[in-house]
Formats: structure tokens, C-alpha cells, sequence
């Protein structure tokens, strides 16, 4: 395609939503139950990883970046991701620690935003998670500065290299003191149902104190 064939595309092409209503009334008290709810309902669709999310941090200056991580865990009404501490993402987090998440399953029409701030998990909590993932990936965090330059993939490989002949015969491999996880802790949980004519649903949690209110907002 060329690019105004693209274009031409994005404005020709429409499809509407399915007529699958979701009110204020049908929704439990807690997001995180009713996020539960939701995800064994992308599990039983069949959904590829659905514990997919899209993070979005912002410099000192208030430049945007996002990406797509994977869900882990939840902790104290927190929502987990692991990463290299050094990553624009880490770096991000350290200068401004506001930042919002995204889950977006296509195949339900269907959308969770979480906003809030963003902390560090505690060490035995990264170190807990850095133990059960395969060895390999272990190697993988040693090796890879992540969103640093590389020169080319054979610098990237040689690391491997390193570390697979340093760690191979341990199955033991520590956790680097520039890996570890995340917790978004949400101010703000927004459920989105696709509707039909862009009526769409859009349920809101907000907290307050120490609980949430819900209310409905526009499409």
C-alpha cells in the first residue's frame, strides 16, 4: 500500500460495536474484582496475552513515552511490571512518578485505564519474581541495558555469551540490582465497553480516602 492508499483506508473502512451494555449497577464495588471478572472472561475468549498492558511515563519535562508491558501482579490495590531500573521507562519513573496504564482487548471490544502513581515494589518481592522466571530470561536482564545504544546485535549476543558461561553452572542466577518491579498504585480505573454508534460505556472508579466512587462518564 502506498501511504495515501493507508490513509484513504483509516477513513473508508468502518465497523460498528456490538450492543453489549455495561452499567453502573453491573459492576461490583472494587475495580480490582471487577477486573477479575473481566479477565477471566478475556482468558476464556482466548485472548493472546491478555495480562498485556501499555505503560505511559513522562519526563521533567512532561514528554510522553509508552510501551507494552506485561501485568504480573497485584498488590495493595497495585497493579506489578518488571523492568531494568535504567530504561527511559525507570528513568521516567525516577523524575516523575505519575504515570498511567492501558488493557486493551479487541476481541471484547473492550478497554481498562489505570492512572496513579508509580513506586517500586519491595527487594524480596523482585527477588521472589527474578527466581521464578526461566534461566534464560534471567541471563537476558544481565545482559541488556535496556534503551541504552547498542553498536549492533552481535554486541547484544556477545553480552549473552558472557553471562550464559559466567551462570552456567548455577541455576542460581541473582537478580541485578538494576532490575526489579513496579507498582502503579491507580487513583483512577476506567472500564470501557464498546457500544454501537460510539455510544460506548464508560464506568469510573475514583478514589477517595479509602474507597471508590463510581460514576459514569461520556463516550
Amino acid at each position: 500500500m502506498s501511504l495515501e492508499e493507508v490513509k484513504n483506508y483509516m477513513n473508508s473502512i468502518r465497523r460498528d460495536f456490538a450492543d453489549r451494555p455495561l452499567n453502573e449497577d453491573s459492576v461490583t464495588d472494587n475495580p480490582f474484582d471487577q477486573y477479575a471478572i473481566w479477565f477471566e472472561e478475556a482468558v476464556n475468549s482466548q485472548i493472546l496475552d491478555p495480562y498485556a498492558m501499555n505503560i505511559a511515563t513522562a519526563d521533567e519535562k512532561g514528554r510522553t513515552s509508552s510501551r507494552i508491558v506485561y501485568l504480573r501482579d497485584i498488590i495493595d490495590e497495585g497493579i506489578v511490571f518488571y523492568t531494568n531500573y535504567n530504561s527511559q521507562k525507570g528513568k521516567n519513573i525516577e523524575v516523575n512518578p505519575f504515570g498511567s496504564a492501558l488493557i486493551f482487548w479487541s476481541e471484547l471490544e473492550r478497554q481498562i485505564r489505570f492512572e496513579g502513581r508509580i513506586e517500586k515494589v519491595a527487594p524480596e518481592i523482585s527477588d521472589k519474581y527474578f527466581a521464578a522466571r526461566p534461566k534464560e530470561s534471567k541471563i537476558g536482564a544481565w545482559a541488556s541495558h535496556q534503551s541504552d545504544v547498542l553498536k549492533d546485535r552481535k554486541e547484544l549476543e556477545e553480552k549473552v555469551a558472557f553471562f550464559t558461561k559466567k551462570f552456567k553452572d548455577t541455576e542460581t542466577v541473582p537478580r541485578p540490582d538494576f532490575w526489579g518491579g513496579y507498582r502503579l498504585v491507580p487513583e483512577r480505573i476506567e472500564f470501557w465497553q464498546g457500544r454501537p454508534s460510539r455510544l460506548h460505556d464508560r464506568i469510573v472508579y475514583l478514589k477517595e480516602n479509602e474507597n471508590w466512587k463510581i460514576i459514569r462518564v461520556n463516550p
